[in-house]
């Protein structure tokens, strides 16, 4: 048996998880749409990392070929002529390690050991990461300097090519490694003996399961509880809920009358006592407030992590569509609008016209989270200038449900959550994401990426095309209906 750096850091992470992934990968979850896309985008950052390195020799050998690949990076790394090494293999004291680039330095004797993250900044646990290739690549006899690379969050796009110099930095994070190195040794012995055992190690369940990332196996350790569970209380601490269980508490409506609450969570407790949704009686008062027409609009946007138009930088979001439905007066018949992207060319532009047509020049503008809505609009005001007087006029008119949503109704049925995914089924039973095709955010970029950039034919990117209008319309539509329940109230 033998360890990676992968498995490595999911032991720091958390030994049971390891003792999973080893002796009972079968219990694990599959990974959704979005992990992996973010897996691909890693991979796709790290293959562009290496054009930096023009000299650079990639150690060619499958995964299943371990001991090809060490011999050929052995080969490599004596031989002299290669100045940079991507994916250099080594094994020490039973921990097994790929580099991403090895590079060479003139005097022949060091290298720099660079591992690539597709982040805009050195993360903590980062370190420990290159801390075990470190050990590994030291335990071989080699003199590294650690470095970390990692996209250039101030690195602006031309539009043509991409100048990776800019693009990326390169930290040497050898000061940052010091101290992790020193501990690496005792933690892989603790690893093995823990591997050795009959049974997984006994661990309860806490924030290790979701930092530095949700755990694969944590339905395994996390049993599902009822909507007043304590637990599902809006933004409740650690040690709160420490304190209910030492009180023997389970439950929402259980919790003494002494024990302080936040005024959210109050709002929690008052419908787990009642078994119904809370309003607030200064709702009505706010809702005075929205003037019409009314326009409930949404965007969709992707970021990725190579820019891929001008004057946008890394993770910079670009929006491909949106939906608005207009209600002229109340009770008017609704109206409805909607704009997609249908090609890979920068749909930005087209996007940015569409919508001006529609959204009139007087009314407010309903949205769902609005610091969202109005970066976009921002970001668009900074790459089309012209409409920025436009756009700003927009932006003083958009209205945001979602603190009203917080601030004056609660229902259990959404355990703690405000998303408006889990606000429209607990408000609205009869509306739903359940069974569409694309049901949040992130599956809509990336349904969207396979419909422009993917080898689909014409009756499959005409179904990801109905799939993302019906998303959607299904967003502004939820807002709709959730401010008729709340008018309702």
């Amino acid at each position: 048996m033998r360890l990676s750096k992968s498995r490595f850091t999911a032991g720091l992470q958390c030994h049971k998880r390891l003792y999973l992934q080893i002796h009972q990968p079968e219990l694990a979850a599959e990974p959704d749409e979005s992990t992996q896309a973010r897996f691909e985008q890693g991979t796709e950052v790290g293959q562009l990392a290496r054009g930096l390195f023009p000299e650079g020799v990639l150690v060619e050998a499958e995964r299943s070929e371990l001991n090809k690949a060490i011999a050929l990076t052995s080969g490599l790394v004596t031989d002299g002529e290669a100045q940079a090494v991507f994916e250099a293999t080594f094994d020490h004291q039973k921990v097994l390690v790929r580099v991403d680039v090895l590079q060479r330095l003139s005097e022949g004797k060091r290298w720099k050991l660079i591992e690539v993250k597709s982040s805009t900044r050195i993360k903590d646990y980062h370190l420990p990461d290159v801390a075990v290739q470190r050990f590994v690549l030291e335990g071989q006899g080699l003199t590294v300097i650690p470095c970390l690379m990692h996209l250039n969050r101030e690195y602006v796009y031309n539009g043509r090519t991409h100048d990776l110099s800019k693009l990326f930095t390169i930290e040497d994070i050898t000061a940052e490694t010091d101290n992790l190195i020193k501990d690496v040794p005792a933690e892989v012995r603790a690893q093995f003996k823990m591997l050795s055992k009959d049974t997984a190690p006994d661990i309860e369940s806490g924030p290790q399961c979701s930092s530095p990332f949700r755990c694969e196996f944590f339905n395994v350790c996390n049993k599902p509880v009822p909507k007043d569970h304590v637990s599902c209380l809006p933004r409740i601490s650690e040690s709160k809920l420490q304190r209910l269980a030492d009180l023997g508490v389970s439950l929402i409506q259980d919790i003494p009358s002494d024990f302080a609450l936040t005024e959210m969570q109050q709002h929690a407790y008052a419908s787990a006592v009642s078994s119904k949704a809370w309003f607030s009686k200064e709702l009505g008062k706010t809702l005075k407030e929205l003037k019409y027409p009314i326009y409930f609009m949404d965007f969709e946007t992707l970021g990725p992590a190579i820019p891929r138009f001008a004057v946008m930088s890394p993770y910079d979001q670009f929006p491909f569509q949106w939906s608005v439905h207009v209600q002229r007066k109340a009770r008017n018949e609704l109206e409805h609008y909607e704009f997609l992207a249908e090609d890979a060319s920068d749909p930005r532009l087209a996007f940015l016209k569409n919508l001006i047509g529609v959204l009139g020049d007087t009314g407010h503008i309903v949205v769902y989270h609005q610091p969202f809505e109005s970066g976009v609009l921002a970001s668009l005001a900074s790459c089309f200038p012209k409409y920025k007087s436009t756009i700003n006029g927009l932006q003083k008119r958009l209205w945001d449900l979602l603190p009203v949503i917080r601030s004056h109704t609660y229902h259990l049925d959404s355990r703690g959550s405000f998303s408006l995914k889990d606000v429209l089924p607990a408000l609205v039973p009869e509306m739903t994401y359940e069974g569409m095709e694309v049901a949040e955010g992130n599956a809509a970029g990336l349904a969207w990426e396979r419909m422009v950039h993917g080898e689909v034919d014409d009756a499959e990117k005409k179904r990801l095309r109905e799939a993302l209008l019906a998303y959607c319309k299904q967003d502004t539509l939820a807002m709709v209906k959730l401010l008729e329940v709340l008018r309702a109230a």
